[in-house]
C-alpha cells in the first residue's frame, strides 16, 4: 500500500515526464488526486460548452466513493506506469 510519502514523491514524479500523457491518461491522474486529496465531488456538474470542466468533473465522479487510500495508492501506480511508458527526466 503506498504511504503518504510516496504519493507525494509520485506527485514530484509525474512533473519530470519526458512528454506529456494523453487526455485519458491526465484525467486518471486528476480523477485519483482530488479524491485522494479533497474526497467526494462536489458542486454541479459544468455545462456542456465546458467540455474540459466536464471532463474533469466526471473523472472524479468516476472515484466517487473511494477511499483515499485507495486513490493514493492508484495514483502512485499510475505515475510508475507513465514513467516507463514516457520515461522521466
Amino acid at each position: 500500500m503506498a504511504s503518504e510519502d510516496e504519493f507525494v514523491a509520485a506527485q514530484e514524479r509525474v512533473r519530470r515526464l519526458v512528454r506529456q500523457p494523453a487526455a485519458n491518461e491526465l484525467l486518471a491522474l486528476y480523477g485519483l488526486f482530488k479524491q485522494a486529496t479533497v474526497g467526494d465531488v462536489r458542486g454541479k456538474r459544468p455545462g456542456m460548452l465546458d467540455l474540459k470542466g466536464r471532463a474533469k468533473f466526471d473523472a472524479w465522479q468516476r472515484r466517487k466513493g473511494e477511499s483515499r487510500e485507495v486513490c493514493q495508492r492508484e495514483y502512485a501506480e499510475l505515475v510508475r506506469q507513465l514513467e516507463a511508458k514516457y520515461g522521466s527526466r
